[in-house]
């Protein structure tokens, strides 16, 4: 059963680079920030960022050297069974509440959960469904 809660996520943007998410990372290890879910891709000469971390103000203090500019927004992080069909029925109960999906990440591991963070256009309403 997928057990889904309001998170806050830190998104940047820096210049790409060679190493840039070793640099990242290690401000995040070098400050004993843990993360919970990352999504980093370039485009261009840019690369963006979208952090779940346990510690947000510390990551963001960490980040700073980095950059000035981190915005932290609400998602929706929704722990789920590592199995054929999880995202299926987290997906569908957002869509049968009418609820549009802006974008989502996620990982899974070999173990037997999995994360993935959804930003909707009312998060408040996907919590409650997705928690039916």
């Amino acid at each position: 059963m997928a057990k889904a809660k309001k998170s806050k996520q830190l998104s940047f943007a820096l210049s790409n680079r060679v190493g840039l998410l070793s640099q990242v990372s290690k401000a995040l290890a070098d400050a004993k920030i843990n993360m919970h879910a990352i999504c980093a891709y370039g485009m261009g000469k840019q690369a963006y960022f979208m952090v779940v971390t346990d510690k947000n103000a510390k990551a963001k203090k960490a980040l700073g050297k980095l950059k000035k500019n981190i915005a932290e927004e609400d998602v929706v992080s929704v722990e789920m069974p590592n199995r054929p069909g999880a995202l299926r029925k987290v997906a569908e109960k957002i869509a049968d509440a009418g609820i549009d999906i802006i974008y989502m990440y996620g990982t899974a591991g070999t173990g037997k959960g999995s994360i993935c963070v959804f930003k909707t256009v009312d998060d408040k309403k996907a919590v409650k469904v997705i928690n039916k």
